[in-house]
């Protein structure tokens, strides 16, 4: 055997002599990835070339590569158990195994006793915990709960609250033995044990190794920390191999990507790559444990503890079974597992390491130093389970795919601002100082000169110019992409956290359910257990009450928006009779504005009545299971919140002035109120103040209630506890203390995030091309909100139960249905609230360049002009006619005042008809909303039908590693029986028909 002169002493195999070359050296150790090609040849010199010899290098090859990685990891192998994210002093140090955080010394359990994270021997961890009150009246049933928890294996300790003697706290541990029964039962996947692959027998192997920070993470089956997937690599041709060396060294010049967490200074954030298999304790000689005491992470135990708590009986009968019935019936007050010790250390993280997964999440995701750095999805997971993590991944991902749309909506509004001196139309309408505009109120609002909605003029054309079109089709075919690479990342996290195959478990009926239908039953045909049964008849009858109380609730919606319209007519003439002339001079901005601030004030009002209005209709329905019920609450609120939000907007986007008729022939509502018209410079600036108003309202108060109301009550109990207690005796609770005295989750867990994201969503797609800022303030609050979700999480909550999930739910239906209606909606924008096609309809009809086949600023001279009516004013009403007679104008009474319309003078043959113009614009609007919408369409169809749900190397690798999967189950059991057949060989016993 021959040692490599470049400083490394891996063998290799050549021509049957052992033989590895390490050109780099070790400094190649420190990249991220080590390539090591192992081929055979044939001599063709030797004809009698043995096999068996061959193989046995290849063996010995295998030894000699685990020494020296085995080496490696007795110096810088960081642990893979769950604890392995936790390093006890320097983070650069290199030693931290397990056995280094185990053998302590005869101090640990007297660590852990004051932690409060174990029972009093400090061995036994706290895996749940249930809390009840010695007062509740429901101790028989409780008794028996408790009893036939111990049955089950469970492990209970009871303490007393050092705040309230009537408070009992019971904490629960599950032993290896019942961990490994209920995790084989619930189908958990741990780490699987790879195999060799140099005893695969291929002639020609291609092995990559995982390197990060410098720490080999596996080389073969063989080492005690060989977890990370293997896959074999097609040869590239060294020209590639030439050009990747190239581009790497490129990025070497860079600077460091500074939104990734720091490696070098923070503990691996990644999960383990591995391979993975249902857990068995028939074949646990196949899984990786080093410790049975961190093998099954925190939040895997505290999961399992759940699963058999939803499982044990309380009383006798059928149907008394569950945790949840002795919540919902006040036997206990609260049940939760624990956070893992306190958020804050007084030790820096970065020269101490950190505390516990809890500390480490505050610092690298929690903490408002790291908001530009991306989120460490998998410790995310890792501490809160599956489905948090996926809601988290979801808003990543969407606050991610916001950057483009922000920066494209910024580009459009940016041009306006550039275009601004050069617009035309707005430029006749500064200089229209003798055009005389009609009133647009009755009685009190006076003849006003066009030019002064000069501002009006230039703010519209910042939102609705020539890049308004391009920005609607992008954002419609953005809102596409962003929702089909969302199903492709969706796929990734599901395959890197093992949910591909996993299948949620038979629900068990809701109590209520059971409570209203236990007179009938009928088999199930899953379980073939017979189950409480709701008859057709009373099914449809329940949903049809249902569907009648939600368009009740729409009714309702539009009986407030009916209110503000009444509210915007009166206001109106109130604010132009105002003594202070800053508000009479504006009195329509000023009655949009107080009536968007009255809007939002309905809304949230609502909100409330909404809430327990849907809770109504959804118990009314009774589900059968808990997710049916939450799909049916989901969404009837998403329906109920959406309607509220936005039918203001539908009214300002689509009615406001297109129904006013015209001067002398107004349009009342009860024959009193004239409805209200436009501003002389269009309808647009009153959508865009709705929308930017609500917006921001809307965001600021989810954030206070978020996270400002948790934050207030917790301070609350605080400062109880120093009064009572004072200050050092509270710095003494035990974690079940102080989780308890946290607040709870959500009753409807993560509802209330997806529902306000979603509602998000929706402005920043359906009316974007009125508002083309919506995507950016949409970005500001999402940065602030995912650190604002993380905050709470980690610090103001009580530590949620870890539950699994494959994806969002109901949620991205909702998303697709939003993305339809944003197509449909924004084409209406276009068409009808901005004057895009009145522009283009002058421009190559009517305007200098008619007929030449140009649109230019050129062509628009004039335009103003013909897009206003003339209407004589001895024509008006007498409840319309206005106070003054416009004589301050031009020193003698008005004859003429000038309306935004397309009719015929007063002294046509048909006074005040529609002119051909209008019947022009009118079919192009018509025509443009039909040809937006099916291009806008096709277009995501195509790229619906373009973007595969599952990237291909994703495919490739889910088939890759079914292979390996089977052949390392193959080669583990071979091994095994193999000894077998040795052993009993040994021992004189032999047994004939033996396999292998």
């Amino acid at each position: 055997m021959e040692a490599s002169s470049s400083g490394s002493n891996i063998p290799a195999v050549t021509n049957g002599k052992t033989k590895i070359h390490h050109a780099e050296g070790t400094e190649d150790l420190q990249s991220n990835q080590l390539e090591t090609q192992i081929s055979i040849k044939p001599d063709v010199q030797r004809t009698d070339v043995d096999f068996s010899e061959i193989l046995n290098a290849i063996q010995e090859i295998a030894k000699d590569v685990n020494i020296f990685f085995d080496e490696l990891e007795g110096v810088n192998s960081p642990f893979k158990d769950d604890d392995s994210l936790l390093h006890h002093g320097n983070l650069t140090s290199t030693s931290d195994d397990a056995s280094r955080l185990e053998t302590v010394g005869e101090g640990v359990p007297d660590k852990n006793k004051s932690n409060g994270l174990y029972f009093r021997d400090g061995k036994c961890r706290i895996d749940y915990v249930l809390v009840y009150r010695k007062s509740s009246p429901q101790t028989e049933k409780r008794e028996v709960f408790e009893r036939n928890i111990r049955a089950e294996g469970l492990q209970m300790e009871k303490e007393s609250s050092l705040t309230n003697s009537d408070i009992i706290f019971v904490k629960l541990h599950a032993p290896w033995e019942v961990l490994g029964r209920y995790a084989e039962v619930m189908n958990v996947r741990m780490p699987f044990r790879p195999f060799n692959p140099f005893t695969a027998g291929a002639p020609c192997i291609l092995v990559r190794c995982c390197f990060l920070n410098g720490h080999v993470l596996e080389i073969n089956g063989q080492s005690r920390r060989s977890r990370r997937k293997i896959y074999y690599l097609h040869r590239r041709h060294k020209f590639m191999n030439r050009i990747e060396r190239q581009i790497s060294r490129f990025r070497g010049w860079l600077p460091r990507k500074p939104m990734r967490l720091d490696k070098e200074t923070l503990p691996d954030l990644e999960e383990n790559d591995c391979y993975t298999a249902p857990f068995s304790q028939q074949r646990i000689h196949h899984f990786i444990i080093h410790n049975k005491d961190t093998f099954f992470n925190n939040a895997t135990r505290s999961r399992i503890v759940h699963h058999i708590l939803q499982r044990v009986k309380y009383e006798e009968g059928k149907n008394k079974i569950g945790l949840n019935r002795l919540l919902t019936n006040g036997s206990y007050e609260a049940a939760f597992p624990l956070h893992e010790g306190s958020y804050r250390s007084k030790n820096s993280i970065r020269t101490h390491g950190a505390e516990n997964h809890r500390h480490l999440l505050y610092e690298c995701w929690a903490s408002w130093g790291v908001w530009y750095k991306y989120q460490p999805l998998d410790l995310v997971r890792r501490y809160f389970g599956e489905k948090i993590g996926l809601y988290f991944a979801w808003l990543g991902w969407y606050t991610g795919m916001l950057f483009p749309a922000a920066f494209i909506g910024l580009f459009v509004f940016l041009y306006g601002v550039t275009t601004l001196n050069h617009c035309q139309v707005s430029k006749e309408v500064c200089q229209a100082t003798d055009i005389i505009m009609c009133p647009i109120c009755d009685k009190y609002c006076p003849f006003m000169r066009l030019s002064d909605s000069c501002v009006y003029a230039k703010v519209t054309h910042l939102f609705d110019n020539g890049a308004t079109v391009f920005f609607a089709v992008f954002m419609a075919v953005w809102a596409t992409v962003f929702l089909e690479f969302w199903k492709r990342r969706r796929a990734v996290i599901a395959y890197d956290w093992d949910l591909i195959d996993w299948e949620e478990e038979e629900e068990e009926i809701r109590p209520q359910f059971e409570a209203k239908y236990s007179k009938k039953e009928r088999m199930n045909p899953i379980s073939g257990k017979p189950e409480p049964y709701q008859a057709f008849a009373d099914k449809c009858s329940r949903l049809i009450v249902s569907a009648s109380g939600i368009f009740f609730m729409i009714c309702v919606v539009i009986a407030a928006v009916f209110g503000i319209v009444i509210y915007r007519v009166v206001t109106v003439s109130t604010f132009a009779a105002f003594k202070w002339a800053l508000i009479r001079n504006n009195s329509q901005v000023a009655t949009t504005g107080t009536a968007v601030c009255i809007n939002f004030c309905i809304i949230m009002l609502l909100n409330v009545l909404y809430e327990k209005v849907a809770l109504l209709l959804t118990n009314l329905e009774q589900p059968r299971t808990e997710s049916e019920w939450e799909n049916s609450f989901t969404l009837k609120m998403f329906l109920f919140q959406f309607v509220n939000l936005n039918s203001s907007t539908f009214y300002i986007a689509f009615f406001l002035g297109r129904f006013t008729g015209h001067p002398g022939a107004y349009l009342r509502l009860i024959n009193r109120w004239r409805l209200e018209e436009c501003h002389p410079s269009g309808c647009l600036i009153d959508l865009c103040m709705q929308m930017g108003i609500i917006m921001v309202l809307k965001q600021t108060w989810n954030n206070f209630m978020e996270l400002g109301y948790p934050l207030i009550q917790n301070w609350w109990t605080r400062r109880k506890l120093r009064q009572e207690h004072g200050s050092q005796r509270k710095a003494s609770f035990p974690q079940w203390e102080k989780d308890y005295n946290l607040q709870p989750m959500n009753a409807y867990g993560l509802f209330d995030e997806y529902l306000e994201m979603i509602l998000q969503f929706g402005f920043t797609t359906i009316f974007v091309a009125a508002f083309p800022l919506a995507p950016l303030l949409a970005l500001l609050n999402n940065i602030i909100e995912i650190r604002l979700d993380a905050y709470k999480f980690v610090t103001q909550w009580r530590r949620p139960l870890a539950s699994r999930a494959k994806d969002i739910g109901i949620w991205y239906g909702i998303l697709e249905g939003i993305g339809i209606l944003s197509v449909i909606t924004n084409a209406f924008v276009v068409a009808v609230t901005s004057d895009f096609i009145p522009r283009l309809v002058y421009a190559y009809k009517y305007g200098p360049c008619a007929g030449q086949g140009e649109a230019g600023q050129k062509c628009m001279v004039g335009y103003v002009n013909a897009s206003l009516s003339v209407f004589l004013v001895s024509d008006f009403e007498n409840r319309s006619e206005p106070t003054s007679n416009g004589s301050e104008f031009s020193g003698s009474p008005l004859k003429y005042c000038r309306y935004r319309d397309y009719r015929d003078p007063p002294h046509s043959p048909v006074p005040y008809g529609y002119t051909l113009q209008f019947w022009h614009v009118l079919a192009a609007r018509l025509a443009f909303i039909i040809v937006f919408e099916h291009l806008v369409f096709c277009i995501k169809h195509l790229i619906s039908y373009l973007i595969p749900d599952l990237p291909k190397d994703l495919r490739d690798r889910m088939r890759r590693e079914k292979y390996l999967i089977q052949e390392m189950m193959y080669e583990a059991e071979l091994e095994r029986l193999q000894k077998e057949r040795k052993e009993r060989k040994k021992n004189g016993k032999s047994h004939n028909n033996e396999w292998p």
